[in-house]
């Protein structure tokens, strides 16, 4: 009844302007500048209050939600950085999570550079993230969406690495930006010389 409950809020989670982003910023350590920025999503329930997202991603994901809040959510975060760029002269490359039911359709692949070119925002100010688990599929919409997100200049990260059957031999068929390897593989460096090694 509660997951019946949730579902049924979720429809009207966007629709309400329930969902809000947050930017968690990711500074040099170089010259301690913001130079790119990971997009948190968040749902406010009226009721709840802050619903995590680890409880209502499966469920969005399950119901198909996930493609128009995830369409929303590449809107929302590629125009703030637009404004970034404009007020501020910040030139920030934003990550966005992508997760492997949107990758079911090519449709939103197109529809995501099409806006950006539509808004100014070169593609390389834009990260698709994906899931180290994403790597082990084999499905052609997986490499034919990528391809489109290449050919627009948009970068390819890839989250969690490490958590999974890791093979650097993934890592060049989906010639990815960025490896984001997951703490729990690095989280002993210091002091488990097996780690660290």
């Amino acid at each position: 009844m509660r997951r019946r409950k949730m579902i049924n809020e979720l429809r009207n989670a966007l629709p309400e302007g329930q969902l809000r982003l947050l930017f968690q910023p990711i500074v040099s350590l170089a010259d301690g500048r913001i130079f790119k920025a990971e997009t948190l999503l968040r749902w406010e329930h009226p009721e709840l209050g802050t619903v995590s997202p680890v409880d209502f991603i499966p469920l969005a994901e399950e119901t198909g939600l996930i493609n128009e809040i995830g369409d929303w959510v590449v809107r929302e975060a590629t125009s703030q950085t637009r404004r970034w760029h404009d007020d501020l002269g910040a030139e920030i490359q934003i990550s966005v999570n992508k997760s492997a039911v949107q990758f079911h359709s090519l449709a939103n692949s197109d529809a995501w550079v099409e806006y950006l070119l539509q808004i100014g925002l070169p593609g390389e100010f834009v990260v698709i993230e994906i899931t180290e688990s994403m790597m082990l599929n084999d499905n052609p919409n997986i490499a034919a969406q990528l391809a489109i997100y290449r050919k627009a200049g948009i970068r390819i990260s890839i989250d969690d690495f490490g958590t999974g059957y890791s093979s650097l031999s993934y890592l060049k068929k989906f010639d990815a930006d960025y490896l984001k390897i997951d703490q729990s593989f690095v989280r002993n460096l210091e002091s488990d010389p097996s780690d660290l090694a």
